[in-house]
């Protein structure tokens, strides 16, 4: 009777090294966040970022009508802010960092002063 082969331990530590690495690369994932607040009746100041701490300086941050049109192209500053004029119609706020890093707000969620 054969015994049956065991996986060299070159094998199982590299394998192991290999799903280390894969857990470290998903703890640091980092997720967008993105707050828009009204600094009065018609300037809105929106501030984005990562939830791990980082800003996101020349990130996208358009605001769009509800019809989908751009009503302001914008990219954030070096301080990762991007002031605006309230437009006239509804509209939305999307912070655009690519794929899977996307936040969108409301006019409805925006803080008033």
């Amino acid at each position: 009777m054969t015994r049956p082969q065991r996986p060299s331990r070159l094998l199982l530590s590299a394998a192991l090294l290999m799903l280390s690495a894969g857990f470290s690369a998903g703890a640091l994932a980092h997720n967008p966040m993105c707050e828009c607040k009204a600094i009065d009746a018609e300037q809105i100041k929106c501030t984005g970022g990562f939830s791990d701490g980082s800003g996101a300086p020349g990130v996208t941050l358009d605001v769009i009508g509800y019809d989908e049109t751009i009503l302001v192209p914008g990219k954030l500053g070096t301080d990762s802010t991007l002031t605006f004029k309230k437009p006239d119609s509804e509209f939305y706020v999307l912070f655009d960092a690519g794929p899977g890093h996307v936040v969108e707000i409301d006019q409805a969620d925006i803080e008033t002063p």
